[in-house]
């Protein structure tokens, strides 16, 4: 009993050490967002003197807050309807459907291949096609998206559809479904938390992403919110107070976001392992 409350004790002590450790980069961008670039360079770590809203306002003179939410919300919903519709029905015959065994493992295998390499090692290559192609404006970061999130979906989807009973199919094949009716109204709506786990986690990768959006857009109305910091940064001088205070208003509509949904997070990574 008393091994149990020590461990209790440390095991308090270390998740009060680690959520210091995971909110202490926000508390002090927060701090930092009401100093000038003069106390944000040469007293980083002291506290401001005043709560000075201008790094605020700056910012939101500065950028085009309605264009950028709204063309990232436009690059999301496509990519997400895109990327869901491919990774579920091709997880869907991988995990479900029976056919030459070795066949199956190879066309899994390349699609897990992805993992292994890093997608920004290929913005050359993906920004060369996009030209050759003649693919402009949003679309340009559109398919680069769909195409990294192929291997991530790809293994939710099919690790959570393997520990679906078979016993399913063959009930609803019974009762006279069709294969279409069985991906749409029985397997769709008990994939609903591996869903929902997905779609957060690619849509706060492409709320977050630059690399592919600082190559591939040009044309100032397509930028979405990871740009909008390159407008505090000229060619001899950096805003670094209205990079902090812009940073902040992208992060916090994500924390709203995860916070609302962290539990779906936590049911789609976990409900593979207990279904069957």
């Amino acid at each position: 009993m008393v091994q149990s409350g020590k461990k209790r004790s440390v095991m308090t002590l270390l998740m009060i050490v680690i959520t210091i450790f995971a909110v202490f980069p926000f508390a002090w961008m927060i701090m930092l967002s009401f100093k000038g670039n003069n106390d944000i360079m040469l007293h980083p770590l002291s506290f401001p003197k005043s709560l000075d809203f201008s790094n605020y306002k700056n910012a939101l003179s500065t950028l085009n807050y309605p264009q950028l939410y709204g063309n990232t919300f436009l690059i999301c919903i496509i990519s997400m309807a895109i990327e869901l519709v491919v990774t579920f029905m091709s997880s869907f015959v991988l995990a479900r459907m029976t056919f030459n065994r070795k066949i199956k493992s190879l066309v899994y295998g390349y699609l897990i291949l992805g993992l292994s390499i890093s997608p920004f090692i290929l913005l050359f290559p993906v920004y060369r096609i996009s030209v050759l192609l003649h693919i402009s404006g949003k679309l340009r970061l559109v398919f680069p998206y769909v195409a990294t999130s192929i291997s991530f979906n790809t293994l939710l989807f099919t690790g959570y559809l393997k520990k679906l009973p078979a016993e399913i199919d063959e009930a609803a094949i019974i009762d006279g479904c069709n294969l279409f009716d069985l991906i749409t109204k029985v397997i769709i709506p008990m994939s609903k938390p591996v869903i929902a786990t997905i779609v957060i986690f690619n849509v706060l990768y492409i709320w977050n992403e630059y690399p592919f959006a600082s190559v591939m857009l040009r044309d100032v109305t397509d930028y979405t919110l990871s740009m909008g910091a390159s407008f505090f940064k000229g060619k001899y001088s950096v805003d670094y107070g209205g990079i902090i205070a812009s940073s902040i208003m992208m992060i916090v509509p994500e924390l709203i976001f995860y916070g609302i949904f962290q539990r779906n997070i936590v049911e789609g990574m976990t409900a593979g392992a207990v279904k069957g």
